[in-house]
Formats: C-alpha cells, sequence, structure tokens
C-alpha cells in the first residue's frame, strides 16, 4: 500500500454470517420483474410486448445514449409491461415474465474460443460489453463500456476493487474464493481494451481465503494483489485509488484525472462471461444475510427475483425491523419486498428491531466527532448547519457534492442525528437549483 486514506471508521464487519457459505444456484421463480433502468443514464425502451414469448439472455429493453440493454433472465411470457416498484424507492417501467422453466436460450448467445477472443479488437470487446448490459456491480451501476471508452490513452492503472469493506456483505469474497480464474480472465479483458500490460486487485486483509485464491491464480496473467488493511471505506473508489497508488483525486474529477479506472470484481466476472460465454448479465451472486436470518447465504441470483423469495429462502426468527438494498453503512432501507433484485444489488441486509438505533429530534452537539472520520476530509457539522438555511449555494460552499454518502459521520455521532440522509437531500437540492437555473 502506498498511503492510507484520512479517516474512517472500524465497523463490527458481521461477515461470519455468510462468509464461510459457498455460492448457491437460487432456483429460477416463477415470476421476474425486470426492471428498464438498473444503470446510471437513459432508462430502456421496452422491446416486448404482453404476451411475447421470450427466450433467456435475450435482449428486451434498449435505448440511445448514456444506456445500456436488459435482458430476460428466464425463457416464457411476457405477462405484462407496467410500471413497479423499484429498489431506489421510485416505481420504474419493468417488463414482468412468467416463466415457463424450460431454461430456452436465445439463439444470440454464442461462446468463443481463446482464438475468436484473441482475434477481437478492443472497439469489438467494448461492443460485446455494451451489448451484454453490463454495469459497475458494486453499487455504482455506471455503464461499463463508458467507462472503457472513455479511458482508452488516458489510463495508466487499472485497479479492480474487491476491497467489500461494507458489513455483512460476502459476495465479492466468495467470488474471489471460488471463481478466480474467471475474474482474472476479464481483468486481462479490460486490461487488453486500455492497452496495459498490468492491473492491481484491492482486497482488505480481512478476507485471507480470498487473497490465498487469487494470489495462486494470478501468475503470469499482470495482475497484482495488493492486500490493505480493513478499514471502511476502503471500497470507496477515491479512496481505494489512494490505498493503492497514493494518488489523489481532485474535488469534482473523476478517477481518469489520476490516470486510474476502477472495475468491480463481479463486474471483471460478468465481462468473462460476456466475451467467453456469450451471456449476458442476467445473474449475479448476492449476499442474504443479517443477525435475524436463520440461514445466511450467497445465492446466485436471477436478476428480476424479488426481495421476499430471496428472505424467505433463509428464513427469520423475527419480522424485521429494517431490509436494506446493500450494507449498513451505505445501503437504502426498503419499503416494499417485491421489488426485483437488479444488477447493481450485492446484498440483502435483514435487520432486527435490537439495530434500531435512533433518537427524537436528534440535534447536533458540535462535538466534531464527524468531521475526524470524514474520508473526503469534508466538515459534516457544517454541511448540516448550511441545510438549515435551505440556500443551495451555502449547501454549495460547503463541498456537499464531494460526499460520498458512505456514513461514517453518521455511524459516529453520538446524537444519532441523520446525517447521510440529510446530505443526500442537501445534494438534491443543489442539483435541481442547477437544473433550474440551466432552464433560464
Amino acid at each position: 500500500m502506498a498511503l492510507s486514506f484520512f479517516g474512517g471508521v472500524h465497523p463490527n464487519d458481521n461477515k461470519t454470517y455468510a462468509r464461510d457459505v459457498a455460492v448457491q444456484e437460487f432456483p429460477e421463480p416463477d415470476i421476474v420483474v425486470i426492471p428498464m433502468s438498473q444503470h446510471i443514464g437513459a432508462p430502456c425502451k421496452p422491446l416486448v410486448k404482453k404476451n411475447d414469448l421470450v427466450k433467456k439472455g435475450q435482449k428486451i429493453g434498449d435505448n440511445q445514449g448514456l444506456c445500456v440493454p436488459v435482458h430476460a433472465s428466464v425463457s416464457g411470457k411476457v405477462k405484462s409491461v407496467e410500471a413497479k416498484a423499484h429498489s431506489s424507492g421510485t416505481t420504474m417501467m419493468s417488463v414482468v415474465i412468467e416463466n415457463d422453466h424450460l431454461g430456452t436460450l436465445d439463439e444470440s448467445i454464442q461462446p468463443r474460443t481463446q482464438e475468436e477472443v484473441d482475434a477481437l479488437t478492443p472497439e469489438e470487446l467494448i461492443n460485446i460489453i455494451r451489448e451484454a448490459g453490463i454495469v459497475g456491480m458494486g453499487g455504482a451501476s455506471f455503464p461499463t463500456h463508458v467507462k472503457l471508452s472513455g479511458g482508452i490513452g488516458k489510463v495508466d492503472t487499472i485497479i479492480v476493487n474487491a476491497g467489500e469493506c461494507e458489513p455483512y456483505i460476502t459476495s465479492d469474497d466468495r467470488l474471489c474464493r471460488e471463481m478466480p480464474n474467471e475474474l482474472i480472465s476479464g481483468i486481462k479483458i479490460v486490461m487488453k481494451i486500455l492497452g496495459l500490460k498490468e492491473a492491481h486487485i484491492g482486497i482488505e486483509d480481512n478476507k485471507p481465503e480470498a487473497i490465498r485464491s487469487l494470489k495462486a491464480n494470478v501468475a503470469d496473467s499482470g495482475v497484482i494483489v495488493d492486500v490493505l488493511p480493513a478499514m471502511y471505506p476502503q471500497g470507496a473508489e477515491k479512496q481505494l485509488i489512494q490505498a493503492v497508488t497514493g494518488r489523489q483525486v481532485p474535488s469534482g474529477g473523476l478517477p481518469a484525472a489520476v490516470g486510474c479506472a476502477v472495475f468491480n470484481a463481479a463486474t471483471c466476472k460478468a465481462i468473462h462471461d460476456a466475451v467467453y460465454e456469450g451471456m449476458p448479465l442476467i445473474k449475479r451472486i448476492v449476499t442474504v444475510s443479517g443477525d435475524i436470518l436463520m440461514e445466511p447465504k450467497n445465492l446466485m441470483v436471477p436478476i428480476g427475483t424479488s426481495y421476499n423469495d430471496l428472505i424467505e429462502a433463509c428464513g427469520h426468527s423475527e419480522n424485521p425491523y429494517k431490509v436494506l438494498n446493500g450494507g449498513p453503512m451505505m445501503g437504502a432501507a426498503q419499503y416494499d419486498l417485491s421489488v426485483p433484485t437488479i444488477k447493481a444489488c450485492n446484498a440483502i441486509t435483514v435487520l432486527g428491531k435490537k439495530n434500531k438505533y435512533s433518537v427524537e429530534d436528534s440535534q447536533c452537539i458540535r462535538c466534531g466527532k464527524c468531521i475526524d472520520v470524514c474520508p473526503m476530509r469534508l466538515m459534516p457539522v457544517l454541511m448540516y448547519k448550511a441545510l438549515y438555511t435551505g440556500d443551495p449555494e451555502e449547501m454549495k460552499a460547503t463541498n456537499m457534492m464531494d460526499c460520498i454518502e458512505c456514513g461514517c459521520c453518521a455511524y459516529n455521532c453520538p446524537a444519532c442525528v441523520p446525517l447521510v440522509l440529510a446530505f443526500r437531500s442537501g445534494k438534491q437540492r443543489i442539483r435541481d437549483a442547477a437544473a433550474a437555473a440551466a432552464k433560464k
């Protein structure tokens, strides 16, 4: 490690619940709901209609611009095309498919030999990745083909994020343990596209089995395993870049500004599947964990499977107090468990009532503990104060837009002030004000 990042916290990682549970194939459900938006950018337009027959892996939605297609994760009949609940807290136009349980593959899915892959140009590989609907699978959901296209000629360092610093989540840990060859194969494709001979995997030292698995399989690949001390938010993009390279991404800047490109481990595995197997992104590993689950699991889940199905497969000892898309630090609480699993969902965390940490009418006591742990070197106490003014310019002046919403401040707050929720609201106000100004 070149340098550590500023701030951060050491929450109980609670990974023992699912860490040693091997990935299991989750049975295809009778109904899947495929949202037309599972990425940053323009939502897809449905390419199918009610009563159409679809095959597994068939493209069922696409659009122009910043967009990636979506595909059917099962074969069967389109039951409806309608707005359905989405894990973002909104509703989203979705294709509802009634599974025929035949698993009929679309004709477009054609595996490639090593010789055929070697003959592909970077442009052809990027197009394959785009058509496979691959996005950042660590939670960001940015279209991968756009990041690759923009990095050609600008990036000199590839970093694969296997840090997985969020408590409870073990999906990338199991991926590194059980599928290292596919992961490294995907990384080599990224190296070919960007014209580089070397790449780094950043992984925390609390995953010894995954580290051993990776090191045993990286020989002569040009892939270097960088073991980093466990600290939250080690897996955040800017903090990972600083830990691996010592470079600091400037305020408002992207990793490419310092010559870096960061890809999630699951994203790289999906790249391998698309290029070698011809398989679009229609399933992923999801950790279903929490203190009240009877059998926490790591599941290979078809996209579109409901949270309810996954939680019931694990069983629970009491009614959940909170269910999160993701982990307890950055995850979004869900109001409807019929929402479907999407490409960026790496975990569903199910918490009991003992995890209820809140106070009525919480008030900041100006202790400054939030400042000590902010990995972006911001001053959350001043950001929170600026929110009360309602002035977007004053909020912007506190560098609120640089907040990565990691939750370190809220975790360290003795007054239990809901800081992350407040800053998300403030950032939206800033964006709304900028949009309104642009229309004038």
